[in-house]
């Protein structure tokens, strides 16, 4: 069944919760405004969704995105400056134009964490409590 979605190569999800661009509470900003102009001024949504959330957690690592791609997640924190957003929206541009998601730029990889411990599941795939 199509869903009208077959074009979309994956989607990145910004936090705006309880910490992430919370100025007031001494949080680096989140250009929530500005990114949101260009993806929709670039068409973006189409290829590269955005979406912007709730608390998605850390909140030690401030400033937090994932990309979701059908490869699994990729999870950034601790953005604090304008050129992050600036590489996050040209990666998206660049995945767009050739129709397939690219490697993040790699001045991000500084910000790139493992969201969940790696599991150990015993033989019968029940992990111990």
């Amino acid at each position: 069944m199509a869903t009208g979605r077959d074009d979309v190569l994956g989607q990145v999800v910004c936090c705006e919760g309880c910490c992430c661009g919370q100025t007031d509470k001494g949080f680096p900003p989140f250009p929530r405004d500005w990114l949101k102009q260009q993806w929709k001024e670039e068409k973006l949504n189409r290829s590269v969704q955005l979406t912007i959330s709730g608390c998605l957690g850390p909140c030690d690592l401030a400033n937090v995105f994932c990309v979701i791609s059908p490869e699994g997640m990729q999870w950034f924190g601790g953005l604090q400056e304008q050129w992050h957003y600036d590489l996050l929206l040209a990666w998206a541009k660049a995945s767009r134009d050739a129709g397939a998601l690219l490697e993040l730029p790699a001045e991000l990889n500084l910000h790139r964490f493992e969201r969940f411990a790696v599991s150990h599941h015993h033989e019968n795939g029940v992990d111990p409590v």
